[in-house]
């Protein structure tokens, strides 16, 4: 799972990119080189079962972030998105909107004044001009191949055609992709243009730390903005949060209380990553290790196993399943099981945020 970061030059996308991933890519300058990193995802059950386990390693999940170049020429000012930008951005599964809303003489804004919200807007639609631009090539696309299709093709382009269509108009009607509530089949059969208003999508208005008192407001407004199920918002101050990400975890929350600074910004932005686009996750655990396996919501036994091997996947039996919270209060495994709470469960059961499995299979 890869989220791509985006923004206007110097709206502090990059910053945004080390808080998140505790990296030191350059933050000053132009470059045109993506940036690839990844965060460990925050789970306080993953320290609460090793103090249990006394494991010799715990292992988080991760979420994967790329920190897209801005095109030179400007993005969200209505240009279009074409080249290697629109291949970047369509490569991946959610993206992650970056505007600024702190004001530095040394840092022009490319359009010369500060407003976050205007910023934003403005980029939410040059994502959907793109998709528009995308659907006219292959409604253009559509009606040549009609002119010479055989019967039987003809019905195929007939669907496809009033598909596009519907999809079109609604998105002049100001509804991106995501929020169409388009059937399983028609969602299928766009999957493959990779529209960018398809993309869960998580805007962050970056502030400065002085604006901190005001980020209430500023999530107020994205609250206007930011609708549907696949969509998020929230603010954050990057720089003192790049700046903080860098301390040792003690010297950081003791700072952080300090300047009551409140939630960790890296926290709350993994999560939200992790929450639009539908992931959770299942826990195993042992005294080699404590684990958690990132997931689709929704997915059953079965393939779930095979995120840990695919030999579990291949020969998969049955799982044994207990919640986080019922094996927090039993102690071990050995205990939920005499409780009767470690539950066996087949291929089709759907696994749930902090269940914790024990494949047993066969090869």
């Amino acid at each position: 799972m890869q989220i791509g970061i985006v923004g206007l030059p110097l709206s502090g996308k990059t910053t945004v990119f080390n808080a998140l991933t505790r990296g030191h890519a350059i933050v000053a300058g132009y470059s045109d080189k993506p940036n690839i990193g990844v965060a460990k995802v925050p789970d306080h059950r993953l320290h609460e079962l090793a103090k249990i386990y006394s494991p010799e390693r715990v292992v988080p999940a991760e979420v994967s972030y790329v920190d897209i170049p801005s095109p030179q020429d400007g993005f969200g000012q209505t240009r279009g998105i074409s080249g290697d930008y629109l291949n970047a951005l369509q490569s991946t599964d959610a993206l992650l909107v970056i505007t600024r809303a702190f004001d530095n003489p040394s840092v022009t804004h490319v359009d010369e004044s500060v407003d976050a919200i205007r910023d934003v807007e403005n980029m939410l639609l040059e994502l959907s001009f793109s998709d528009l631009s995308l659907l006219e090539r292959r409604l253009d696309r559509v009606v040549d191949a009609f002119k010479s299709a055989k019967a039987a093709e003809r019905s195929e382009l007939t669907k496809e055609q009033a598909l596009l269509e519907h999809v079109k108009g609604n998105l002049e009607a100001g509804v991106a992709v995501r929020d169409q509530n388009l059937p399983p089949e028609a969602s299928h059969r766009l999957s493959g243009f990779q529209f960018l208003t398809a993309k869960p999508t998580i805007v962050v208005v970056n502030i400065s730390e002085d604006q901190l008192p005001e980020a209430g407001s500023f999530q107020n407004q994205l609250a206007e903005i930011a609708t549907g199920p696949q969509m998020r918002a929230t603010v954050i101050a990057g720089k003192l949060e790049m700046d903080l990400a860098q301390m040792e975890e003690g010297d950081e929350k003791e700072f952080r209380h300090s300047l009551n600074a409140g939630e960790s910004g890296l926290n709350r932005m993994i999560a939200l990553s992790y929450d639009v686009v539908g992931l959770i996750s299942f826990l195993t655990v042992g005294e080699d290790e404590v684990r958690a396996w990132q997931i689709i919501d929704g997915t059953i036994a079965h393939k779930a196993a095979g995120k840990i091997h695919t030999d579990l996947e291949r020969g998969f039996i049955r799982a044994e399943v207990v919640t986080y919270e019922n094996l927090m209060d039993c102690g071990s495994l050995a205990e939920a099981r005499s409780r009767g709470v470690l539950q066996q469960e087949g291929k089709e059961y759907i696994v749930n945020d902090g269940d914790i499995m024990h494949v047993l299979f066969n090869v």
